[in-house]
């Protein structure tokens, strides 16, 4: 691990419930780090995981970091202080998106599975950006290997495949609302969760797979 301590922190407000994952969405890792570090550009990370799997350290786990910005999750409206925030190093969509080495996805899986274990953060607390602020961001994205976490134990599974519910589109938003996702703009809420539970479809169609999946997700024990 290589420290690069980044000026843009305060106190944290709540306890550590929360990880939350992003992609840095910039040329260059030494751009986003140097952003990350920039006191003028008022953001920052608890960590950084590069492409070659080296993880930097910017802001003490003690402190907020200023990562999730506006953002909701389980009705926890200050994501930046109940949440580590980890940004891994992508281009992301602007600037040629394309998939996660493995040296760099090993990196995360060890570095969320630490952070996991020493504040017993539960899966499905383990999300992405586009998970807390589905109207602004689209991050870590869909080619994201949510699954490897998930095989890991440290975010939720995708639930076996069972029969379609049935709800209508209102019925499978407000599902989406008692899992987590805040729900103002219907759309972007169900493309956020497309991202992170049915990746290779993410048109904002709601069928009769997002519907299984939902339930699933709330009745895992049916």
């Amino acid at each position: 691990m290589i420290d690069r301590p980044s000026p843009n922190f305060n106190a944290r407000l709540l306890p550590v419930s929360m990880i939350v994952l992003h992609y840095t969405g910039m040329p260059t890792a030494a751009a986003a780090l140097d952003r990350l570090a920039d006191p003028a550009a008022e953001v920052s990370a608890h960590y950084v995981v590069a492409e070659d799997g080296v993880v930097v350290r910017m802001v003490d786990e003690a402190n907020r970091a200023w990562h999730a910005g506006k953002s909701w999750w389980r009705g926890i409206t200050d994501v930046n202080s109940a949440s580590v925030g980890i940004e891994i190093v992508n281009p992301g969509h602007e600037f040629g998106y394309r998939p996660f080495p493995e040296p760099q996805m090993a990196a995360v899986e060890a570095l969320v599975g630490d952070i996991a274990r020493r504040y017993a953060v539960a899966p499905g607390n383990v999300v992405g950006h586009s998970d807390i602020a589905p109207a602004r961001k689209d991050d870590p994205g869909e080619l994201f290997d949510w699954p490897r976490l998930a095989r890991a134990g440290l975010a939720d599974r995708v639930p076996a495949p069972r029969t379609d519910p049935e709800w209508s589109d209102a019925g499978f938003i407000a599902a989406l609302g008692r899992y987590g996702y805040d729900v103002t703009d219907p759309a972007a809420t169900t493309v956020a969760f497309q991202r992170h539970f049915r990746p290779r479809d993410i048109g904002g169609t709601i069928d009769a797979e997002c519907r299984a999946i939902a339930l699933g997700l709330l009745r895992p024990d049916l």
